[in-house]
């Protein structure tokens, strides 16, 4: 099936600037070390609400991004360390030059330990808490919705550190449209993203999953894949697109879908019949969805198809196309 997308990515975070589909790849080069703690952290960290329309902002103008609260985290079990507790004082960023995030943030902070597993001492939601922590190594993850750091960090008794996450992050929005280019129903579209890493069976790896249109997600920069679905059936749209740092991109995809509607019927025109099971088949015979009810409703992508209804025992078919925009009532008509 053909999608057609566009993207817009701006130059500030207040801007939208263009983006194409299929876009190239932001591959950034890790030390094997930190592609471990970052799975860690991936593996850890769970999904983080995104704000819909305007949830871009990262700055407080009420606080102005200062420094939260000091967190002392817990003694970890065992650590038999002496001395001090080290403070450091923590700060986020989208890029380089961007202001500091002073809202949506989630610090972790692990132990590493000697079996080499790492474990979870601490979740601070402040914007830029001061920890205190005893002398040890530690894994200090920082998470803006999906995006996020981790760093290694070998602390000292009475060490004062300030350490500042740069987590190199944009933001990314889907706008889906219909084949005659109105916007779609958000209500019926939700899309998936995939990054471009793969797992060991070459398959793209899922970052998120069920996103609603017009959600604002934060993620690392970087080229990601848009698997987006409109209704409950096959119309599906794809698009690529690369988040760039301190910037929203925003995707527009079409759907190609046709809407269509069955009912089981003793004559042309007739009264649809309750409690009939339906099952579609595509042009190759494998199921593409099973309804059941007197007057289902289904969003298909544009080709053939064939349609069962069951009712009593008895099974009658009906060969049907669509195309995109159509809005179709098939009819069954029992012999």
């Amino acid at each position: 099936m053909r999608a057609c997308a566009s993207a817009s990515a701006g130059t500030d975070m207040g801007r939208v600037k263009r983006a194409r589909a299929g876009a190239r790849a932001f591959v950034p080069a890790l030390l094997p070390a930190l592609v471990l703690m970052l799975g860690l952290a991936a593996a850890l960290v769970p999904a983080v609400a995104q704000a819909p329309g305007g949830g871009w902002e990262t700055s407080d103008p009420q606080k102005g991004g200062q420094p939260g609260n000091t967190t002392v985290v817990p003694r970890a079990p065992g650590s038999g360390q002496t001395g001090g507790r080290a403070h450091v004082a923590v700060t986020a960023y989208l890029t380089e030059t961007s202001p500091v995030i002073a809202q949506g943030l989630v610090w972790r902070v692990y132990r590493d330990t000697p079996g080499g597993k790492a474990a979870l001492l601490a979740t601070v939601r402040e914007a830029g808490p001061t920890l205190r922590l005893e002398p040890g190594t530690y894994y200090v993850n920082v998470a803006y919705g999906r995006a996020n750091l981790t760093r290694k960090l070998a602390l000292t008794a009475d060490q004062t550190l300030k350490e500042r996450f740069v987590l190199n992050a944009g933001g990314l929005r889907v706008v889906p449209v219909t084949a005659g280019g109105e916007p779609a129903n958000s209500k019926l579209v939700s899309f998936d993203v995939e990054s471009d890493e793969r797992d060991e069976y070459g398959q793209r790896i899922k970052v998120v999953s069920g996103v609603k249109a017009g959600v604002v997600l934060r993620l690392n920069a970087g080229l990601y894949s848009i698997v987006s679905t409109y209704g409950d059936a096959n119309a599906v749209a794809r698009a690529d697109v690369t988040v760039e740092a301190g910037k929203l991109s925003e995707v527009t995809l079409t759907h190609p879908a046709a809407t269509v509607s069955f009912k089981l019927v003793t004559r042309g025109g007739g009264e649809a019949i309750a409690d009939t099971q339906w099952t579609i088949l595509n042009a190759e015979g494998a199921s593409v969805k099973e309804s059941s009810g007197a007057l289902p409703t289904h969003f298909l992508a544009p080709g053939s198809y064939a349609v069962r209804a069951k009712y009593s025992g008895r099974i009658y078919k009906q060969d049907f196309a669509v195309k995109a925009g159509d809005n179709t009532l098939v009819e069954v008509i029992m012999p």
